[in-house]
């Protein structure tokens, strides 16, 4: 066991601040590694702050995490000292559940054992602690290769906001002759435009901010609609095959629902601090339309977006920040004053 300095939230109502926490010794399938860069990810906010009324303090936030291997156990064969490695949501589940078998270890049927904020069946602490520190300990199983050709700190949050829109792109298998909807342009909707369009869907952002547009199509958006307009919004009626809706505030589907054609699907990934207007069921039953929702990746489908990323020079865009400014930067989140994910550099917390 060792000790590591991490930012943690004490209680939901004082800033984040400096804590000294401790971190597991590798065991013969464990890897250690020092966190090079973390992102900083709308849940940490809501976790620190216990907006969803389930966080145990102290809390370490953190689960887009780069880091560099300092040591491997000695039945590890998946890193090696000096690799430069990633870490997302999961550190562990069960891996004999239907999920788990088929490489789904985010719906684990035991429960997942998340990268911070959840029971540390290692005993290392009563919960497991995040990326928001030096150095990190994982089991090899949820540790994920980084491609070269991936900027570190540009590629820390593909480990949560990536795959969390990747895999429902996947999932609802979007290609060419496509039309594909995402909904805000925030650190997850940013990779939503990037993933559907590198597939070779016709994207449509709709976005509440006329500013956005320019990213928007920049990052390839071929429409931008200001979903406040109905005369935009109707110009897409009955239309999009599938929505991926990434707003974490509640809003009024209906608008949404309707812009889909028959038989197509709007997806969930935000998740609100409290419900969405009540949905109208006659435009749903009428159009065979679906509401879904999605939860980040399994490991496998993970590292295929890593690899996809790498092979379509696909990043997010960052603002790197010292550990020392994330108080100012969950303040900044709020007011959505982020183009469009902050990421630490752990460097900043070492000195």
């Amino acid at each position: 066991m060792s000790k590591t300095l991490a930012y943690a939230a004490l209680s939901a109502t004082t800033p984040l601040a400096p804590l000294s926490i401790n971190r597991r010794d590798p065991g013969p399938r464990d890897v250690q590694m020092d966190i090079l860069y973390c992102g900083v990810c709308h849940s940490d906010l809501h976790f620190a702050r216990n907006e969803w009324k389930m966080t145990a303090y102290p809390c370490v936030p953190g689960h887009e995490i780069i880091g560099r291997v300092t040591r491997v156990g000695a039945q590890v064969n998946k890193a090696k000292v000096g690799d430069v490695v990633g870490v997302g949501c999961l550190v562990d589940s069960c891996r004999e559940c239907s999920s788990c078998r088929e490489g789904l270890e985010n719906y684990c049927e035991a429960g997942a054992t998340f990268t911070y904020n959840a029971p540390d069946k290692y005993g290392t602490e009563p919960m497991t602690f995040g990326g928001y520190s030096t150095a990190v300990t994982v089991d090899e199983h949820f540790v994920l290769r980084v491609p070269t050709k991936l900027n570190p700190a540009a590629a820390a949050p593909l480990l949560c906001a990536g795959i969390t829109l990747y895999s429902p792109l996947r999932h609802w298998k979007v290609g060419p002759g496509q039309k594909v909807g995402i909904v805000g342009l925030g650190g997850l909707g940013h990779m939503g435009v990037k993933f559907a369009r590198a597939m070779g869907a016709h994207v449509v952002l709709f976005t509440t901010s006329p500013g956005k547009a320019e990213d928007g199509r920049r990052m390839g958006a071929h429409d931008v609609v200001i979903s406040r307009n109905a005369e935009e919004m109707n110009r897409h009626v009955n239309s999009i095959d599938l929505i991926v809706n990434t707003v974490a505030m509640p809003h009024d589907l209906n608008p949404f629902m309707n812009l889909l054609r028959r038989d197509g699907t709007m997806c969930l990934v935000g998740a609100p601090e409290s419900p969405h207007a009540p949905l109208e069921i006659m435009p749903i039953i009428f159009k065979r339309r679906s509401l879904a929702g999605s939860l980040i990746g399994g490991l496998r489908q993970t590292q295929e977006m890593l690899d996809f990323c790498a092979e379509h020079n696909i990043v997010s865009d960052v603002e790197v920040i010292p550990m020392q400014k994330i108080n100012e930067a969950y303040e900044r989140m709020l007011k959505n004053d982020v183009k469009y994910r902050f990421v630490i550099d752990m460097a900043s917390l070492r000195s």
